[in-house]
């Protein structure tokens, strides 16, 4: 299945971080449009970020991570308000799935499977 996919762990905690809005947003000539903004679920993840009818297209993707709100709710001074991780598409019927490990002060991303 082609797509692209995202969850979040907060390894300060060693759980997952539920409830962070995630948006997804696609290149274009005139600049960024964003294709679908969701919440991480109870397991903090979001299995597919693209619309049923929105197809994956080469080029650059931008994943933006809300985590102001997540961290106000937990009470924690974090460092970073956002996270914004932009990947390249090169197979448009390949999965990525872009992780986020977080702690107020710090992150980290790679291309799970």
């Amino acid at each position: 299945m082609s797509g692209i996919s995202t969850h979040i762990l907060d390894i300060s905690k060693g759980r997952p971080a539920a409830g962070v809005q995630v948006t997804l947003e696609r290149r274009e000539n005139e600049g960024w449009r964003e294709v679908s903004s969701q919440a991480t679920d109870q397991d903090g993840r979001v299995k597919q970020l693209l619309p049923p009818h929105e197809a994956l297209l080469n080029g650059q993707y931008r994943l933006t991570f809300h985590t102001r709100a997540y961290f106000d709710a937990h009470q924690v001074q974090g460092l970073y308000p956002i996270v914004q991780v932009t990947i390249t598409v090169t197979d448009m019927d390949g999965h990525y799935h872009i992780p986020l490990l977080l702690t107020a002060n710090g992150y980290s991303t790679y291309r799970g499977s």
